[in-house]
């Protein structure tokens, strides 16, 4: 998948994702970016162990996939430094 592709699903991905979880998070457009990226890989990882080759690239199931690991994102960063959303 190219760059710009990997900057939509992260965008697209992580404004989802911010959008779901609760709270605010105080993240710019950059900050989503990484976020949805971040997620897009944390996603893909997870959705590999159950289902190998489930979901790759810009489709609907590899938004879904990112979004839910963007989510999972949000959720250990919050954890991990005991900031509220």
């Amino acid at each position: 998948m190219g760059i710009l592709a990997w900057v939509v699903l992260g965008l697209l991905a992580g404004a989802i994702a911010r959008a779901i979880y609760p709270g605010h998070q105080g993240l710019g457009i950059l900050g989503t970016m990484v976020l949805g990226i971040i997620g897009a890989v944390v996603g893909g990882f997870i959705a590999n162990i159950f289902v190998p080759g489930a979901a790759a690239g810009l489709t609907i199931p590899g938004v879904i996939v990112a979004v839910l690991g963007a989510i999972i994102t949000l959720f250990i960063y919050y954890a991990v430094t005991k900031r509220t959303a």
